[in-house]
């Protein structure tokens, strides 16, 4: 799935210091705002330096031609996806279809240290096949600047945590289970058996957002 990528990696000078995940949430971001987003708001969303944001930009406009620039004499000069960026996007949604804020006071007794944290979920499509105990995404989240990640498996009744024992898994709360009904009808989205859901811990909103997706990308093939 990204092997068109690839191409913003490579450098004949320094090697790039933004990493996939940060390539993939900008894509949600641009395609989030059709009025344009400029390199200050990227930089802040993604939690990157400037000169980072300012090469991201560069790359993904003249390496992939995902992006272009939208300029009006009446708005600030920004940019949008361009027509191939938004098929690659919708690729990329079609197993991560959804990406939004948690609610903390609902979700606090199924996160660990989620008192004074924010929290971000990601719907990840069919993917429950490739989860064992949910340590690889934990550890994910942390490598990107988040706290962790909760990984929750729809078996087509229940949400239930992944067994890291031969114990029978754990289900959630009911609250738990219809916030995240709710949440996902809303936006015309549904789940399946064998979706995952992973919610990620930040100590910001930006960071909690990077560390659900960053988890979420390790079920997802490249």
């Amino acid at each position: 799935m990204f092997n068109e990528l690839e191409d913003l990696f490579q450098s004949s000078t320094i090697k790039p210091t933004f990493n996939l995940v940060h390539i993939i949430l900008a894509l949600f971001i641009f395609g989030e705002k059709e009025e344009g987003i400029g390199r200050y708001r990227l930089q802040k969303e993604l939690e990157i330096g400037s000169g980072t944001a300012k090469s991201l930009i560069t790359k993904l406009k003249e390496k992939t031609e995902f992006i272009q620039t939208l300029s009006d004499s009446n708005i600030r000069k920004g940019h949008i996806l361009t027509e191939k960026g938004l098929r690659f996007l919708n690729i990329i949604k079609e197993k991560i279809p959804i990406i939004n804020q948690g609610d903390a006071s609902i979700l606090k007794d199924i996160i660990i240290e989620s008192q004074n944290n924010y929290l971000y979920y990601c719907l990840i499509k069919n993917a429950s096949n490739k989860l064992s105990n949910g340590i690889v995404q934990r550890d994910a989240a942390i490598k990107i600047g988040g706290i962790g990640a909760t990984c929750l498996i729809y078996n087509g009744k229940d949400l239930i945590f992944p067994s890291i024992t031969s114990d029978p898994h754990t289900k959630v709360e009911a609250n738990v289970f219809n916030y995240f009904n709710t949440q996902l009808s809303a936006n015309d989205f549904y789940l399946e058996k064998e979706d995952v859901l992973i919610i990620g811990v930040g100590n910001n909103y930006q960071k909690s957002r990077l560390a659900a997706l960053n988890a979420a990308l390790t079920l997802v093939d490249n």
